[in-house]
């Protein structure tokens, strides 16, 4: 019993962490009402946070600290892949003076990892850390050409077709044709899905049988 409770606190504490990214910052009485929880549980665990320093108060507002940050730069520079991988991306932005991405895939969705901005790069409102639906990105479908079919399969019955725009994939057997002529060609595109106007072009990248983008 005292396990399970342990467990349902930690819950309750990520749910604070989550609202107070989504809300940009908010009161202990403000997440009391969104979590329909008394304020001073709420406030216990804001306290309890911001010991952790993973938030921190200004005034009556919490906000998530700057630690998240420290957090994710040693998440990151830690990854091999990308401490390889940089190098190589800044040479091709510089060469193409476009924007260089490396995505892998993480919990059924798209992770960029790492970019690196050309000269000429535009902006798609993307940004390490950001996570993305798999099938709207020419990243993303160099990772899922490569899965099984019955890991394909699962993750669309799991995730379901979000639409980034009207030109965004949404049919199954659309996928599964545009997947087939991923591997065969070696690359993927996509033209207009994720933003339109945009158009992108990614490889898959084989590292001990694990395919990133």
């Amino acid at each position: 019993m005292g396990g399970s409770q342990s467990l349902k606190t930690v819950r309750r504490a990520f749910e604070v962490l989550d609202l107070l990214w989504e809300l940009d910052g908010a009161t202990a009485s403000e997440l009391a009402d969104y979590m329909e929880l008394p304020n001073s549980t709420v406030y216990d665990y804001l306290q309890s946070l911001t010991e952790t320093q993973y938030v921190r108060r200004t005034d009556r507002v919490y906000h998530l600290s700057t630690r998240f940050y420290t957090v994710a730069g040693k998440m990151k520079h830690r990854d091999r892949l990308f401490r390889i991988a940089k190098p190589e991306m800044k040479r091709l932005a510089s060469e193409t003076g476009e924007l260089i991405g490396l995505t892998v895939e993480t919990d059924g969705k798209a992770l960029i990892l790492h970019e690196e901005e050309g000269a000429q790069a535009l902006s798609l409102g993307t940004y390490p850390g950001a996570v993305i639906p798999l099938h709207t990105t020419a990243a993303g479908k160099t990772i899922l050409a490569y899965l099984s079919d019955e890991r394909v399969a699962a993750l669309v019955e799991e995730r379901g077709f979000t639409r980034q725009t009207e030109k965004t994939i949404s049919d199954p057997e659309r996928l599964r044709e545009e997947l087939a002529r991923v591997r065969e060609n070696g690359y993927a595109v996509d033209w207009d899905e994720q933003v339109l106007g945009m158009g992108m072009v990614a490889v898959p990248i084989i590292v001990d049988e694990r395919v990133l983008g």
